[in-house]
């Protein structure tokens, strides 16, 4: 496929607070993606107030940026008000998309305001074709496929949908699956689902076997590395995909700029010369800014331990030295890079430390610089062992370069004019930007009695285009021989002109707010008792106990299977299921339940689904008494239905699910997690994915749910 018969793809760029937002526009991406103060996947980036957003909008729009704004928090019943108004704000103000998470407010911001582009998150779990041909069927425009996925499934689904598709190619990444991963949650009350992930994942932990601790090297053993598609850009430009998206709102501007600059050209080389070309001067100012190495990911099946930073779960730096020897804390550097004053580094050894360098020595001399092969001496906070390794972690000139770039080369929009200026016809100037035209027209254009206005006079006035967005790149005149034009007249003429595509520029996406209805089924009120288990054992234990229903993860006579959160497919004929992901209902729409992993936390999503056929719904464990009640009651009120709701109440909670496997990755299939506090976490790998439980128990059985209109309570074996 040649690379001219392509739809260019959109490069998308995080932007946590306006100067990150104007970095990404400077080093020029096709759209951003950021959050407000509420609802978004990133409540501890700094994101922008509602009057921030107007105005981050006008400016992304004037340069042809689009913006997408996160919502892609799960909404608890009290806040569904605050969220459509929110989400009605951002509609007024031409938001291009905003990206949703739960399934109950896409179903009813999709019904409320219909001209409203919605792309789902990748906290939807969006991760095979059944879930993108449902997203499709639900009239989605655009789904953000699960960074699990691998290329092929992705060319696959491509090739079976008509949906735009946006999958992450570059930045940190989740080890459990997005919108699957409870550990914050539960363990320190931080929900990842509500944007305020603790970042779990990124502590020490022990790999415990047999009691014994294997993994002393790595002492992080769930730390990913960075995402890093370059070296496969080219095919993943050639699957068609819509969107290639960089992860980054918690990140410097210093680090958007490079990372975007350098996915720019990238891309942009690969349209023009038919490959990609890699800039390898800003990927190595990109790993100073900040890294903890690189890996491709499971998008392109990357080798299992090449997937882990088990050694630090925070910014690697670059090596630009090693230590030759230190003495009363002034330590000798052999460098193999270039420092500079104001540069922080990192020492590698049993006293760890870092430092910004604000004055050392070459031949006992105050220096600014050194560079590769000399030797410089430097104070520093503790003693440290030769051979030690010295990063750099932070660049000053790096910094002072981007600055003065985003100062002297400002992005601009390129415009091409033309004008007219024929004898006793109106003056006429046409101003495009490719996309746009204006034509204005002036004064009938009359005889020169004396000095006649020169095309080099009309050129140097035209070309003035000021401290505007836009660069000339073409001008055209049109004139008669011996023409006066008075010079006011024109110049007025280009800043009404260019005013005008501004205007143009700054387009307007209708707004249009309609009533919500869904059609749901009625339940009787009942008291239910269920069980999941998950081996033929634990079956004949419960066989005989009073319960209505026994879900298995295996297949045995009598129980209704429970199918993985993580689906390639589904059999032909499913008559009965338990299920974690919404892929089901592109297939099948009666005899369904669903599971706790769908994050269900308010009545629209409860109507939702039961509108897709399923007959009954598990609760998300982040909800507590008082939600539930609140959820049942503005059910009740608005449908006038009862529902079909279950809550697990006893069992050992599932806090994340990985395609990266600890069993694998140490050949062992009995192992355990020890946290800082010595808790223990069951490790778990089936069907080559592992689960981690939590390390306590929950044990709700004394709560009275079926009085708070709950029909089925739930122990889990």
């Amino acid at each position: 496929m040649e690379p001219t018969t392509i739809k260019k793809v959109e490069l998308l760029a995080p932007a946590g607070d306006i100067n990150s937002l104007r970095a990404a526009i400077e080093a020029g991406c096709d759209a951003v993606y950021l959050g407000g103060k509420q609802f978004g996947a990133r409540a501890y980036s700094n994101n922008f107030t509602k009057e921030d957003l107007v105005e981050a909008i006008k400016l992304c729009h004037l340069y042809g940026v689009k913006v997408y704004v996160t919502c892609n928090t799960i909404i608890y019943e009290n806040e569904v008000p605050d969220f459509l108004d929110y989400v009605r704000f951002l509609h007024q103000n031409n938001v291009d998309a905003i990206l949703i998470q739960d399934l109950g407010m896409l179903d009813l911001v999709h019904k409320k305001f219909p001209n409203l582009e919605i792309h789902s998150s990748t906290q939807m779990h969006i991760h095979n074709l059944d879930d993108v041909k449902l997203m499709e069927r639900l009239g989605i425009k655009r789904v953000v496929i699960a960074r699990e996925t691998s290329i092929t499934a992705i060319k696959n689904i491509k090739t079976h949908s008509n949906i735009d598709l946006e999958i992450f190619v570059h930045g940190s990444l989740c080890i459990s699956y997005s919108g699957e991963c409870l550990m914050s949650s539960l363990i320190g009350g931080r929900s990842g689902n509500r944007g305020m992930c603790a970042g779990t994942c990124r502590l020490p932990y022990n790999v415990l076997s047999n009691h014994k601790i294997i993994n002393k090297n790595e002492p992080y053993p769930l730390s990913t590395k960075d995402l890093n598609s370059l070296e496969n850009l080219e095919e993943l430009l050639n699957t068609g995909i819509t969107s290639l998206k960089i992860e980054g709102r918690m990140k410097s501007s210093d680090y958007v700029y490079c990372v975007v600059k350098l996915y720019r050209q990238a891309i942009d080389s690969y349209y023009k010369y038919g490959k990609v070309i890699i800039n390898e001067s800003i990927l190595h100012d990109l790993k100073i800014i900040f890294n903890r190495g690189y890996t491709k990911g499971f998008l392109f099946n990357t080798d299992i331990h090449d997937f882990i930073n088990g050694k630090r779960p925070n910014h690697e730096g670059v090596e630009v030295g090693t230590i030759m020897a230190c003495k009363k804390k002034i330590a000798t550097i052999k460098l193999s890079d270039t420092i500079n004053i104001g540069d922080g580094i990192r020492i590698l050894g049993e006293h760890e430390q870092g430092l910004i360098v604000n004055d050392f020595y070459i031949d006992n001399k105050l220096r600014k610089k050194a560079s590769s092969g000399d030797i410089i001496t430097i104070k520093v906070h503790e003693a440290v062992k030769p051979n030690s390794k010295v990063l750099l972690t932070n660049s000053r000139i790096i910094h002072e370069n981007i600055e003065e770039t985003l100062k002297l080369n400002p992005r601009k929009v390129p415009i091409s004019l033309k004008l007219t200026a024929k004898l006793d016809r109106p003056l006429t100037l046409e101003v495009s930007d490719s996309k746009n035209i204006i034509i204005l027209k002036d004064n009938i254009v009359e005889e020169a009695s004396n000095l006649p206005t020169t095309k080099e006079t009309l050129t140097e006035k035209l070309s003035k285009v000021g401290n505007t967005i836009y660069k000339l790149e073409n001008i055209t005149l049109e004139c008669d021989n011996n023409i006066f034009i008075p010079l006011k007249n024109l110049n007025e003429l280009r800043r009404n002109a260019l005013e005008q595509l501004n205007e143009k520029r700054l387009y307007q996406i209708p707004f249009k707010e309609e009533e919500y209805s869904i059609e749901v089924p009625d339940f009787k009120q009942t008291k239910l008792k269920t069980c999941l288990v998950n081996s033929k054992e634990q079956y004949n234990q419960v066989k005989n106990e009073s319960y209505d229903i026994i879900y298995s993860t295996l297949d045995i006579p009598n129980t209704i299977k429970k199918y993985p959160k993580v689906m390639n497919d589904y059999p032909d004929n499913l008559k009965q299921a338990l299920v974690g992901e919404v892929g089901v209902f592109n297939k099948y729409h009666q005899n369904i339940d669903t599971d706790y992993s769908l994050n269900v936390v308010n009545s629209y999503t409860v109507a939702f689904l039961h509108n897709l056929g399923a007959k009954k719904i598990t609760l998300s464990y982040e909800l507590n008494e008082t939600q539930i009640i609140e959820l049942i009651s503005n059910y009740h009120q608005r449908y006038h239905k009862h529902p079909n709701l279950e809550v697990i109440v006893y069992g050992y909670p599932e806090i994340m699910i990985s395609k990266f496997s600890l069993n694998k990755y140490y050949n062992n299939n009995d192992l355990k997690l020890e946290d800082r506090y010595h808790n223990l976490y069951k490790i778990e790998t089936t069907n080559d994915l592992m689960t981690i439980y939590h390390c306590k128990l929950l044990d709700n059985r004394n709560i009275d749910y079926y009085k708070l209109g709950i029909n089925s309570i739930r122990i889990n074996l």
